[in-house]
């Protein structure tokens, strides 16, 4: 049997701002942007050169969704974006403004920092130590 996650969900205030955000400032390619209805769209981002899995971004539609926008990760990481270059990604991040909530740090699985996303999800920037 074969099985993947092929996208995870992110709420957003509005589509263009995230996609803005995550392929300015996070360099992630385009790969999804459909008109489903006057109010919904089927926008998916990924990592330049990632083939597995996505981000579709959801627009908050109701009171409930839009209080979790920002929040989806309960004040956890709500992801890990893996690198091949550390210091490359997280100085080009750091130049194109993404806000950083530590310095960077070596673990024993590898070197990591904290960042947000424009609503304030909460991202690792991880470069495995193997």
């Amino acid at each position: 049997m074969y099985q993947r996650i092929a996208s995870v969900m992110v709420l957003v205030k509005d589509y263009d701002e995230a996609i803005q955000f995550y392929t300015q400032s996070l360099g992630f390619e385009l790969v999804a942007d459909e008109t489903i209805s006057a109010e919904q769209r089927w926008v998916q981002v990924r990592p330049t050169g990632a083939k597995e899995c996505g981000i579709v971004f959801v627009k908050a539609q109701n009171e409930q969704e839009k209080a979790t926008i920002g929040k989806q990760g309960a004040g956890q990481v709500l992801m890990i974006l893996q690198t091949d270059n550390f210091t490359r990604d997280y100085e080009d991040m750091k130049q194109k403004g993404v806000v950083f909530i530590e310095q960077p740090r070596s673990e024993v699985y590898g070197k990591v920092v904290i960042f947000k996303d424009l609503y304030g999800n909460l991202f690792d920037l991880l470069q495995p130590s193997l």
